[in-house]
């Protein structure tokens, strides 16, 4: 058998598979999340595995799960991730997901999902705000963290992106760094993320799943907003179809 989740989110899609086959892939989720499924389900067609079989179970969880008609079962973004963060943290944790729309604080106790906050109203604090000041500034996203990393942090204090935009655009009009408008953007968002994560308490053992997992700036600079340690993740971006994949394995039995 094959086992395997699909993570739609709003920016970028994550498949991984497990069972027979043991594969993952993160492709860009473009403007339809309808046609990235048909284009996931013909890669993993030629890679031998078909999602129509009854050989294969399909979850689908992220911002375009309902899209994907060929999954035996649609699951939230936080049962699985909370899912998938406990399979990559070996524990109980809590998984702090920074997304591209939304950012999610999931406390998972004893194998369950025990309390959970998302702020899904406001962008300043996810990755298109990392993303929209990028594009601002003339750069990619990893350019945005080297330069942050050599910069002096300068304050941006709205809390709505369009403000905050606006913000940048008066620093770059006064001629500042930009190596230092790049710190203050990231430090802006890791000030939000670390703001979600104080209305809740948090176990001892917290990891960062999402685009930006793998960046230990990023969680250092996170860890100390939180106040203690936040794990950067190897394989954080694939937490909700990791987590979806077990989920299609557990609920097939």
């Amino acid at each position: 058998m094959d086992y395997v989740g699909i993570d739609i989110g709003s920016t970028a899609s994550k498949v991984v598979v497990r069972g027979g086959t043991d594969k993952s892939f993160v492709l860009p989720t473009g403007w339809s999340s309808k046609e990235t499924s048909l284009t996931i389900r013909d890669k993993l067609k030629d890679d031998g595995i078909d999602v129509l079989s009854e050989e294969t179970k399909v979850v689908a969880t992220g911002y375009g799960r309902v899209a994907v008609e060929f999954a035996d079962y649609v699951i939230t973004e936080i049962t699985c991730h909370a899912r998938g963060g406990r399979e990559i943290a070996g524990n109980d944790c809590a998984v702090i997901d920074v997304g591209g729309q939304d950012t999610k604080v999931i406390i998972v106790q004893n194998k369950m999902v025990q309390d959970f906050l998302m702020n899904d109203k406001c962008s300043a604090g996810t990755g298109k705000f990392l993303e929209i000041m990028a594009n601002r500034l003339g750069i990619t996203l990893q350019e945005l963290f080297d330069l942050a990393k050599t910069g002096e942090v300068l304050s941006i204090s709205s809390l709505c992106t369009v403000f905050a935009e606006s913000e940048v655009i008066n620093y770059i009009g006064e001629g500042r760094k930009r190596e230092d408008i790049a710190a203050g953007v990231v430090d802006s968002v890791a000030a939000k993320v670390a703001q979600l994560c104080r209305k809740k308490n948090l176990p001892p053992k917290v990891i960062l799943t999402g685009g930006l997992s793998g960046s230990s700036y990023f969680t250092k600079i996170l860890s100390d907003k939180v106040g203690q340690t936040v794990e950067p993740t190897e394989y954080g971006r694939y937490a909700g179809a990791l987590g979806a994949a077990f989920l299609a394995e557990e609920k097939s039995r």
